[in-house]
């Protein structure tokens, strides 16, 4: 099953991976990736989706999804290291499936994350992701279906 960046929810000051189940009243309900339990998060809560995340190359911006396939690329079935684990291993991922990240802009803390949810995803959901083109299909069998 492929997943949805668009619904995967990172949330500031809480650690982990959150699928998007519902609107609610003040906020929104989530499901934590890990441990599947669920978490209404106020209107206050700064809620990002990882679609919307991405980082800076020489080329500009770059798409966590496409980040997310490029460390995959590197890594494949081996072990990757852990996100508070040693610098120069997160920087060697990065400088080969990224070589032209923005060493500026995006630091070593920002690695740590990516890496973070990378290990996640790779976990307790899929790395296979939704397209805007699986979007499009699945908006037309919903109004076909009307």
């Amino acid at each position: 099953m492929k997943t949805d960046l668009a619904k995967i929810l990172s949330v500031s000051g809480q650690h982990g991976l959150f699928q998007y189940v519902a609107q609610a009243r003040n906020g929104a309900i989530a499901e934590n990736l890990a441990d599947k339990k669920r978490t209404s998060f106020s209107g206050s809560s700064r809620i990002t989706t990882l679609e919307d995340i991405a980082i800076f190359t020489s080329e500009g911006e770059m798409k966590l999804a496409e980040v997310f396939k490029a460390i995959d690329s590197v890594v494949g079935e081996g072990q990757i290291p852990a996100p508070k684990g040693d610098e120069k291993a997160i920087v060697d991922i990065f400088s080969k499936a990224i070589p032209n990240y923005d060493a500026d802009r995006f630091h070593v803390s920002h690695m740590r994350k990516v890496i973070d949810w990378y290990a996640q995803l790779r976990q307790y959901a899929s790395l296979d992701f939704v397209t805007d083109e699986d979007r499009k299909a699945e908006a037309e069998a919903e109004a076909a279906r009307k």
